[in-house]
């Protein structure tokens, strides 16, 4: 979740388009496509090179905090990969314009939950054949940088208490473990509240149209009920 405005306007993305270039891309052969999609394939691969070269890039001290800190681990269990919880900027998860989910170059990007980055390629990928871009405003983000948010929404909304219902604690943020991604734009993000569960990703908040996360077995049972804003989220709570 941010404290920043809803996504903004549309912004063109190619790589989804080149990534699809060659397929099939109808919404009758869309199902078929997700099988056997070589584009979705490739990307998951560049995903992992790139998730490889930042750990190296921190183990040789790069950020002075060691692999496995305080955002998590490497090895695919809770807690996403550990890109350097003290760091800000685009090191610390900030995105530019117009950044897609096929930005594996990104720390933002690199830095999710390989199953949730995998799930929003393919959305991605599928949302292209409806002249949809999905934008990736904010995906993984360091502890430093996510309490430069809240800092900034308490100023915003003038109380902790406000601010609450836009953003977590570096302790709480499901951006910090790489698990959750904003997107845009607009269209982007009423595509993913049509299909998103296709691909078990999953509208959490209601104020926040833009704030998805993975949910196992949505594909099948749809999401489960959205929370009001995260003041009710019961993993706030800690």
């Amino acid at each position: 979740m941010t404290d920043t405005a809803p996504p903004p306007p549309r912004r063109p993305l190619s790589s989804p388009r080149r990534l699809a270039a060659g397929h099939d891309v109808g919404k009758a052969s869309r199902r078929a496509r997700r099988g056997r999609s070589i584009a979705v394939v490739a990307a998951v691969v560049v995903s992992a090179a790139a998730l490889a070269g930042w750990a190296g890039h921190l183990a040789a001290g790069s950020t002075g905090f060691p692999l496995g800190s305080a955002s998590g681990s490497l090895d695919g269990t809770p807690g996403g990969p550990a890109l350097g919880p003290g760091v800000t900027g685009e090191g610390g998860g900030v995105l530019p314009d117009g950044t897609s989910a096929y930005d594996v170059d990104m720390p933002g990007v690199a830095g999710l939950d390989p199953r949730l980055l995998d799930a929003l390629q393919r959305a991605a990928t599928d949302a292209s054949a409806d002249d949809v871009d999905i934008v990736v405003n904010s995906g993984w983000r360091s502890g430093a940088y996510q309490e430069q948010l809240l800092d900034e929404a308490v100023t915003r909304y003038g109380t902790p208490e406000e601010a609450a219902r836009w953003v977590a604690t570096p302790a709480t943020s499901a951006h910090v473990h790489g698990d959750a991604v904003d997107v845009g734009s607009w269209d982007a993000t009423a595509w993913l509240s049509e299909h998103g569960a296709d691909y078990d990703l999953c509208q959490i908040y209601m104020n926040e149209t833009w704030h998805y996360e993975l949910r196992d077995g949505a594909a099948i049972d749809g999401c489960p009920p959205m929370f009001r804003d995260p003041t009710d989220d019961p993993r706030m709570q800690r």
